[in-house]
């Protein structure tokens, strides 16, 4: 697989459609599919601008404006992303409370912190370093494209089906969820090693 796919792939699955319909189940639930489309792109387009930005300034965004380290916040957001991992997998209930048709300001809550978290702010880091700027801003616009074309689908299949077997419907996004929860544990483990392993490299430059 080469750089492009695996940077794409990599934003995917931290987006983790599958489970962000868990908690937009709500929204599911009492809204449109024309206007849930509508707050799902203007999120969507919230989260590139964001995404964008991280991937066009690397690690200098947090030592320099921030004034923390970046191995910091792999560190914190890896540990972050771990416990929710965990929680998903296990069943234990979602780590962050579900949104709600009556909610303000639903694009900017869907945002944040939905799709933009500490695993895809690292990612978009990340995605940066791996390839040029356009090549970068084409994979975090489809991996987002994507994660809501996926989301709009599990919509249309809610709706379909609200009548006659929605249980089935909210208990396949679960299981896929806690399925693509894995890869986000294990995602959340490699930002915790790097973290650490940057963290000693600037140690040892240092002594």
């Amino acid at each position: 697989m080469d750089t492009f796919s695996r940077s794409l792939l990599l934003l995917f699955v931290l987006l983790n459609p599958f489970i962000m319909s868990v908690y937009l189940m709500e929204l599911v639930k009492g809204l449109t599919f024309s206007y849930f489309a509508r707050q799902l792109i203007r999120a969507g387009m919230i989260s590139f601008t964001i995404f964008l930005l991280f991937a066009w300034t690397g690690d200098a965004v947090f030592e320099n404006v921030m004034q923390v380290r970046f191995s910091s916040f792999l560190i914190f957001g890896g540990i972050t992303f771990l416990i929710a991992g965990i929680r998903l997998i296990l069943g234990v209930g979602p780590p962050i409370q579900a949104l709600r048709p009556e909610s303000g300001q639903v694009s900017a809550a869907i945002a944040m912190p939905f799709m933009v978290g500490p695993g895809t702010i690292s990612a978009s880091v990340v995605i940066g370093s791996r390839l040029n700027f356009p090549m970068a801003a084409s994979a975090i616009g489809l991996a987002l494209l994507f994660s809501i074309a996926a989301i709009l689908l599990i919509k249309i299949f809610h709706d379909f089906f609200r009548n006659r077997n929605e249980p089935l419907v909210q208990r396949y996004s679960e299981i896929a969820g806690r399925v693509t929860a894995l890869f986000v544990g294990s995602f959340a483990v490699e930002m915790i090693f790097t973290g650490i392993e940057r963290w000693l490299t600037r140690l040892q430059g240092v002594g």
